[in-house]
């Protein structure tokens, strides 16, 4: 009889790949590529893949050759902002902060995404990116647009009540936001100043908050989960049952992807 052999980390199965586009942020003078620390957690335990951080090359990274190694795609939320002439907006206010690279890496990697069926979440500034990609607009100050709310918190609050339970949102009866959670009503955090003017033609709302704003779509037509919502839900996933089936059913749909091979 031969012996048993124990199974080492080299005979087990690569887990799927999920890109996430960085945000490019000076650091001591230098430019840095960055990517919070909870996206990488909430896709590798959340989602169950293995995370690979995508530098914003803009025109010098090829969509199409990266999507070839991706069996995801996730797109953060940023302090940053996309730049309105993507959507024939209005000048910024003085000092919004803008990220012209990672504008020029996400949208067109966005487009090439769904064409393509590669599984794509995206989280607050991801739900804009989404809109834009896909022809829509944006509002620049929601706290400004009548019947609106001002949907970001103090900055001078400790980051747990930054992050802290802020709105509740209605899923859409019927919808895949629904179905994922299983709820008629999500509390979720709120930490954003832009939201969706103009919803893309290709979209479907799939939450909204009780003062109206757009909390939630998918892309009606994609050929595979292609869903953005804007609120944090990886802040604290494993605490909030929403956020972790959430991230669960995003991470099914990359395996699936992973599995036929792209």
């Amino acid at each position: 009889m031969l012996p048993l052999m124990s199974m080492t980390s080299h005979d087990l199965p690569l887990p799927p790949v999920v890109g996430i586009p960085a945000c490019v942020r000076p650091m001591a003078s230098l430019p840095f590529h960055v990517v919070g620390d909870k996206y990488v957690r909430a896709v590798a335990d959340g989602a169950g893949a293995l995370p690979l951080l995508v530098p914003a090359l803009g025109p010098g990274l090829d969509p199409e050759r990266l999507l070839d190694r991706l069996d995801g795609l996730l797109i953060t939320g940023s302090h940053s902002n996309v730049e309105p002439h993507h959507y024939e907006g209005g000048t910024s206010r003085p000092g919004t902060l803008h990220d012209p690279e990672r504008d020029a890496t996400t949208l067109p990697l966005i487009r090439a995404a769904i064409a393509r069926g590669v599984p794509l979440l995206g989280i607050c500034r991801g739900l804009q990116e989404l809109n834009v990609a896909l022809g829509g607009t944006l509002h620049q100050q929601l706290r400004e647009t009548p019947g609106r709310r001002d949907h970001m918190p103090p900055e001078d609050l400790p980051t747990e009540r930054q992050y802290g339970p802020a709105h509740t949102v209605a899923p859409v009866p019927g919808g895949q936001l629904a179905a994922i959670t299983g709820m008629s009503e999500l509390t979720v955090n709120s930490v954003h100043v832009q939201g969706i003017d103009r919803l893309a033609g290709r979209l479907a709302v799939e939450a909204t908050s009780p003062d109206g704003v757009i909390e939630a779509v998918r892309v009606a037509d994609a050929p595979a989960f292609a869903l953005a919502v804007q609120w944090h839900p990886e802040w604290r996933f494993w605490e909030d049952p929403a956020s972790t089936r959430l991230f669960a059913a995003f991470g099914e749909a990359v395996a699936a992807r992973a599995r036929r091979g792209g």
